[in-house]
This record gives C-alpha cells, structure tokens and sequence, in this order.
C-alpha cells in the first residue's frame, strides 16, 4: 500500500513510501538534504518495516528533536 506522511520538524516537507506485505519499498523524500535522504531510501529498500522502525527511531538532526529518518520511523508507526 502506498503512503504519504508530512513531517515535522525537520527539513523535509513529504515523505511516500509503500509497504507490502510488512516491507518497505520506494521511499522518497520531498525537499531536504537530497543525497543523504536518497541513501535513506535506499538503504531501508527491501527491509522489513518494523526493523526499519527500530533502526530509525529515535535519530536526531543537530539541536532538533527529530530527523527525516526519525520522522520516516514516525510515518512508518502510523501505517503498521
């Protein structure tokens, strides 16, 4: 199924991604640091959406409470 998320707090400004049968694929980030919110995508492609979750949560970006990853965990929570 396909989702979109609007984060908070962080750079970005939409996140879609899809998760079939409890893995993610096809993460995308709108806006933010391009080439590391690329690497995110692709390094959570083909992971299960739970390990994701317990990977991402939690990650901070400088004095922010949150990161675009950290936001993707949120998204992902949302949706499992």
């Amino acid at each position: 199924m396909h989702h979109t998320y609007t984060p908070k707090g962080v750079c970005s400004t939409k996140i879609e991604f899809d998760i079939v049968d409890g893995v993610l694929h096809n993460v995308v980030y709108q806006s933010g640091c391009n080439g590391n919110l690329q690497a995110v995508g692709r390094l959570v492609e083909g992971m299960d959406a739970k390990e994701a979750v317990a990977r991402l949560k939690g990650i901070k970006c400088g004095s922010k409470g949150t990161s675009c990853a950290d936001q993707l965990a949120t998204a992902i929570e949302l949706t499992i």
